[in-house]
């Protein structure tokens, strides 16, 4: 049986009669200039660790630009083979991303789970259901318009957050889904996807709300930052400005879809 919004809200721990505590720029019809984060600033993230190192030296320098040229078929098949760090050691199998490749939507989380790892898929345990309550409620589904990624593409073990070196490994992969996909709008998952794509720019709290967006070349695609669910199921109270955050990315997506519409061409 299919449930109804006020229902999906119920279940995301949310009252049906919840209302932003502050109306966005956006739906005031009031224009705000996005804050620029390129996709890779020199100096925005850690150094890699001696063993990441080591690790890409093994592929050579030339790694990044040939993951660049990738279509969908290639890297995946890249992905699975992937020994560029230590998280290949303990994989079940690495989890790409799942969803529609062209994707309007494209929601990043942080690394696989033991489901996902299991599975081969982002968010299919308690947060996977989670999010796609969260999905539901802006009128969302899972594999239409949406796609959904991971900073890393396999499980840090014991579930731990993915560090920088890993990250920055998985980050050629990460730059060509997006590159593939084009979305009109990217949200971040947490903290970790939001230090994955954009650097250290910033606590999550402090980003929050605020109109940033990742810059690749010439491609400048606006970002919304929120809390991940699973840390939203171990902080209830946190739930309703993950709502606020829910809201602001769909007027962002209306105020897109009409610019767009009405753009020449």
């Amino acid at each position: 049986m299919s449930l109804s919004r006020n229902q999906m809200l119920d279940e995301m721990g949310l009252s049906p009669q919840w209302v932003l505590r502050e109306q966005p720029a956006l739906e005031r019809g009031e224009a705000s200039a996005p804050v620029i984060i390129p996709a890779a600033s020199p100096g925005s993230k850690p150094a890699l660790s001696v063993e990441t190192q080591a690790s890409l030296a093994q592929y050579g320098p030339e790694r990044a630009q040939q993951i660049a040229g990738l279509g969908w078929d290639q890297l995946r098949h890249s992905i699975a083979d992937c020994r560029a760090c230590g998280l290949c050691a303990q994989r079940k199998q690495t989890v790409p991303g799942v969803g529609d490749e062209r994707a309007g939507w494209l929601f990043i989380g942080e690394g696989p789970g033991a489901e996902e790892d299991a599975r081969g898929e982002p968010f299919v345990g308690v947060a996977g259901k989670l999010l796609d309550a969260m999905l539901a409620a802006i009128d969302l589904k899972r594999g239409n318009d949406v796609y959904i990624a991971n900073a890393v593409k396999c499980r840090p073990p014991g579930n731990r957050t993915p560090e920088a070196s890993e990250m920055d490994a998985c980050a050629p992969y990460l730059k060509r889904q997006i590159a593939l996909i084009e979305p009109r709008l990217i949200v971040l998952l947490g903290r970790a996807a939001v230090h994955a794509l954009l650097g250290e720019v910033g606590s999550l709290a402090s980003l929050r709300g605020k109109p940033l967006a990742y810059r690749d070349g010439k491609n400048e695609i606006p970002v919304i930052v929120t809390y991940h669910p699973a840390y939203l199921l171990r902080t209830l109270s946190d739930k309703a400005k993950a709502w606020e955050d829910l809201c602001r990315a769909r007027a962002l997506m209306r105020q897109i879809s009409r610019e767009q519409a009405a753009s020449p061409g």
